[in-house]
């Protein structure tokens, strides 16, 4: 029942986030539902329409427009004006190049008490300290709507943000901050505080720094300091969870304290002193790693979990994890949309539901073979639970996964039980020398095995093309599949059947789509002019500096479902069926015939432009990231006084040019 429960707020939660429904209308319905629920206990008949379950379904799906109706409506989205906004910080993000950004609660606006989330973004300054968790600031400002993408198929911060309840922000300075003394506690800041405090105590040792960084990133879920390198290496050997405090991590040292705790078990009410011991001491580890969203959401899974351990009898699993599950999305449902909850769940079903499954295969009688079967099937089956989201999101696919895995996890627990006792050790000042050496040569050779497993690039498969309609049938397939195969029969077998013909059906329809397909996309790139010209499976690439591209071209191509890339130098002319397109660079040279439709301005040109659209009329005039903002600003202004649409890829984003219908 729990699990269908789950199901129906997961859906209303979907329905109310995506059709934006306003928590009244819930409110309102919900009360005349109950009525209908209390009506149908008694007058449900055996045959016959579900009364009941029907109303618990629509009061569940209810409850989820709710709870996401008033999460969404945390927002700020009233008028954008200057005003003064009291702020204080909840989350301080990785920085950037050009800034350091935190998310922020709207304590007050212009002295009025106003809620809402805003995300606050200072550009980098040496000679301030960066702001913490709790900290309260006053700035003087007009917030913002967070700018969509520039590019196509770029990473949507736009829509990531709007799903953790923030549509606006705030760009200013350091210096335009007023930051409040003694700024009022909040458990989230103490935890924070004593993680940083953790973080320096270890600073203090003598760790080498990769060693440092990938230790604050098992132990602390602090990722800020893991090399680009080192992170990478991870990511294309499939260890990636890791560096992600979650379920993984909770779940071994819930192992670790029931094993170590199951002495209480001999005494009086044991049971219960050894439940309340396991789930105070997961909660403090949540603590110490600073409160994260994925930490929270694996420590409350593994609660419910240690619950159904201390009953000790039979109990369908499915339901321990819908209970967790519900528990979390009713208290914040905008965890639903976030990559980390979608795949932490997923890998743990897949093995609650895929490893018994594997076991009763086979199981070996030599003691070794069976525990590296052990391990082997727990890592196939969270790999095939999550393979469907990680293709959608990250498009591609570690092959070696389940090596990486084999000769990791089986060390992780004793790596994690050492890795808090250093801790403990280090705030005390006691910490030894030589156990300092020691773990930092286990964490060395750690990060040396998974470096040897991505470079093994043979077998990382990347750039995968995979959308939304690919993971709704893929988990179609995954699910059916394995229940057919549990009890194989022909009737069964049909419905993985169809729906690998329906996935088939798709990837041809989209690549019949691409083969037919011709644009020609603008794009925005600081210090860099850059088209794209599609022709089918085919993209050229026309570039005036062919080395600062990004993935620019290689996400354009994957969502696309390009085979071919080709690099070429920018071009003064495109001709565009009937229409042209110039390209005016830093040289200043434009056609004097008045027959282009597209001006193109690159490289800041020193040209009159007031000349050149009296010369030439075109019809449209674009700029791209390669031009001085002051000159953006004054063609702005000209083609404003021709009355000649003027486009700027850096406010605008990318511009298409339909080769098709010209």
């Amino acid at each position: 029942m729990s699990v269908k429960l789950t199901l129906c707020v997961m859906a209303g939660i979907v329905i109310g986030f995506y059709l934006g429904v306003p928590p009244l209308l819930p409110l309102i319905f919900i009360p005349i539902l109950l009525l209908v629920l209390f009506g149908s206990i008694k007058r449900q008949p055996r045959n016959g329409l579900p009364y009941f379950e029907l109303s618990t379904s629509a009061i569940s799906i209810g409850v989820g427009m709710l709870v996401v109706g008033m999460a969404t409506s945390e927002s700020y989205s009233k008028e954008e004006t200057e005003n003064i906004y009291l702020l204080k910080v909840r989350e301080v993000l990785k920085p950037n190049s050009f800034s350091q950004s935190y998310m922020t609660t709207i304590l007050a606006v212009d002295h009025v008490s106003t809620s809402g989330k805003l995300l606050l973004q200072l550009s980098l300054d040496s000679t301030f300290t960066d702001l913490k968790v709790d900290d309260e600031v006053v700035v003087f400002a007009k917030p913002l709507p967070i700018a969509p993408p520039l590019n196509p198929h770029q990473f949507d911060y736009r829509a990531y943000l709007k799903k953790l309840g923030v549509t606006h922000q705030i760009k200013t300075s350091p210096k335009k901050l007023l930051i409040k003394n003694h700024p009022k506690r909040t458990v989230l800041g103490v935890a924070h505080n004593f993680r940083e405090h953790i973080i320096s105590k270890l600073k203090q040792q003598s760790f080498g720094p990769e060693e440092l960084g990938v230790m604050q990133a098992l132990l602390l879920g602090q990722r800020d300091d893991i090399s680009e390198t080192t992170y990478t290496n991870y990511q294309n050997a499939g260890a990636v969870h890791i560096l992600a405090v979650s379920g993984l991590h909770v779940g071994i040292l819930l192992l670790l304290l029931e094993f170590l705790l199951s002495p209480l078990e001999r005494m009086r009410k044991g049971k219960t002193l050894k439940l309340l011991l396991v789930v105070a001491l997961l909660w403090m580890y949540a603590f110490i790693a600073g409160l994260s969203p994925s930490i929270v959401r694996a420590v409350t899974m593994f609660s419910f979990l240690a619950y159904a351990l201390y009953l000790n009898r039979p109990t369908n699993p499915f339901n321990i994890i819908a209970l967790s599950m519900l528990f979390i999305l009713l208290i914040k449902p905008l965890f639903l949309f976030q990559v980390g909850f979608q795949m932490s769940y997923a890998a743990v079903i897949a093995i609650v539901w895929i490893y018994p499954k594997l076991q009763r295969f086979w199981y070996p009688e030599h003691f070794l073979v069976r525990k590296i079967w052990q391990l082997l099937s727990v890592s196939v089956a969270a790999q095939l639970g999550v393979l469907p989201i990680s293709l959608f999101y990250f498009h591609q696919f570690p092959a070696l996964f389940f090596v990486s895995n084999l000769l990791v996890i089986p060390f992780l627990g004793v790596i994690l039980g050492t890795g808090i006792l250093v801790i403990s050790l280090a705030l005390f000042d006691v910490l030894p020398l030589f156990l300092v050496k020691a773990y930092n040569k286990v964490i060395h050779t750690m990060n040396s095995v998974i470096g040897w497993v991505a470079q093994q690039e043979g077998f990382l498969i990347r750039d995968i093309p995979f959308d939304a309609t690919q993971l709704v049938l893929g988990y179609m397939i995954f699910i059916t599949l394995v229940r057919s195969l549990s009890k194989p029969t022909l009737k069964r077998m049909m419905v993985p059947l169809v729906g690998i013909i329906l996935f088939q059906g798709w990837v041809i329809w989209k690549n019949v789509e691409t083969h037919h397909k011709e644009q020609l996309v603008l794009t925005h790139k600081t210090r860099n002019s850059v088209l794209l010209h599609q022709t089918g499976s085919t993209l050229n690439v026309f570039t005036s500096d062919s080395t600062n591209l990004g993935n620019l071209a290689i996400a354009y191509a994957v969502a696309e479902r390009i085979q071919n890339i080709n690099l070429l130098p920018l071009k003064n002319s495109y001709q565009l069926g009937e229409k042209r397109l110039f390209v005016v660079d830093s040289l200043g040279l434009f056609p004097l015939e008045k027959q282009t439709d597209y001006v193109l301005l690159t490289h800041s040109p020193k040209i009159n432009l007031e000349r050149l659209l009296d010369s030439i009329q075109p019809k449209m005039v674009l700029a791209d990231g390669s031009n001085f903002k002051s000159f953006i600003a004054r063609w702005e202004k000209t083609c404003a006084q021709k009355e000649i649409p003027f486009h700027y890829t850096g406010e605008k984003g990318y511009y298409v040019f339909n080769v098709e219908n010209n």
